[in-house]
């Protein structure tokens, strides 16, 4: 398989009126680059469902990006609405992505069990939400990073023994 094609959004109202410099979606960028990945595509969004969602499939169902990784609007404030619009356009859910990545941050952090982050399938791409701050963005990727290359190869079809 090719490099993994990924793209990252970044959901925050402030970072899309230049209110606040993003810093977690090239943190997101850099550890996908460094594990060997490309990343093809970056956006700031504000924290509105209609516009994550729209974005979120014209990634998956018109540039086919093999992975959509979003960063913020995972927690329970009234604006945080990523995994809702996530789960509006998948297909299929993977709980278990987000149920690691918040049993590694419970260890860090009490806030870690509001965390209302997941993982999910459209078409041929994997869509992974992410927390909004770079050091929660950096080490959650980290959690699920090592399985990224498998499932995205699994979601395109490979019909390999997973034991083999």
């Amino acid at each position: 398989m090719s490099a993994i094609r990924a793209a990252v959004m970044t959901v925050s109202d402030k970072g899309s009126r230049s209110e606040r410099v993003d810093q977690s979606g090239p943190a997101v960028a850099e550890l996908l680059l460094g594990a060997g990945m490309t990343v093809a595509c970056t956006a700031v969004v504000p924290d509105e469902r209609d516009r994550i969602e729209a974005l979120l499939v014209e990634w998956s169902d018109v540039e086919k990006f093999d992975l959509i990784v979003t960063t913020g609007g995972t927690g329970v404030s009234p604006r945080d609405v990523t995994p809702d619009a996530t789960l509006a356009v998948i297909d299929r859910e993977i709980p278990g992505m987000g149920e690691a990545m918040r049993r590694e941050s419970a260890a860090k952090t009490p806030h870690a069990v509001i965390s209302r982050a997941t993982a999910g399938i459209r078409g041929s791409s994997l869509i992974l939400n992410l927390p909004g701050s770079p050091k929660g963005a950096r080490e959650n990727l980290l959690v699920v990073l090592p399985a990224l290359k498998h499932a995205v190869e699994k979601i395109k079809g490979d019909d390999r023994d997973c034991a083999a």
